[in-house]
């Protein structure tokens, strides 16, 4: 388990160039036997922070969604860590991860959708779990009444970011 204590915890990231420097800084530290799950809504930025994190560990692009392809993997071009990119969204049960030979001993492993999942495919992992701002509920006039609002966000939107060790 490679990342260090000082990237753990919570962070505000305000762009997507941000997300991309944060999974850079992930990415320098992941070793063989790394998994990492990020949970959060669709348009959060799992795969941006992939894509960073696949230039941290120096591997083989395009680093892009695989919700169709569920996993694929890049080697690296450095002699370094591959990185396997799973999309668990599309997945029926936990188990079907069994069915796509993932080398976890010999990669760094990023799941998108993993919570639930993660576990079947080590006894420790990373948790990065990825939020944004949807909506609002409050005061918002002078007679005090109560008003539900709908915020549709930008890609340049801020996200929050909490990086934990699980279990």
């Amino acid at each position: 388990m490679s990342i260090p204590d000082d990237l753990l915890g919570e962070r505000v990231i305000d762009a997507p160039g941000d997300m991309e420097e944060l999974g850079r800084a992930i990415g320098r530290v992941l070793e063989p036997g790394d998994v990492v799950v990020l949970t959060g809504p669709l348009g959060a930025g799992k795969t941006t922070l992939t894509r960073g994190i696949g230039e941290g560990l120096g591997i083989r692009g395009p680093v892009q969604s695989p919700t169709f392809v569920i996993a694929r993997t890049h080697p690296s071009l450095v002699g370094g860590t591959p990185l396997v990119h799973v999309d668990a969204y599309r997945l029926g049960a936990a188990v079907e991860l069994d069915d796509l030979d993932i080398d976890v001993a010999g990669s760094a492993v990023i799941v998108e959708w993993g919570r639930g999942v993660a576990e079947y495919l080590a006894d420790r992992w990373w948790e990065i779990e990825i939020s944004r701002q949807v909506g609002g509920r409050g005061v918002d006039n002078a007679c005090g009444e109560i008003a539900v609002h709908t915020v549709e966000l930008d890609a340049d939107a801020p996200r929050t970011v909490t990086i934990s060790r699980r279990p």
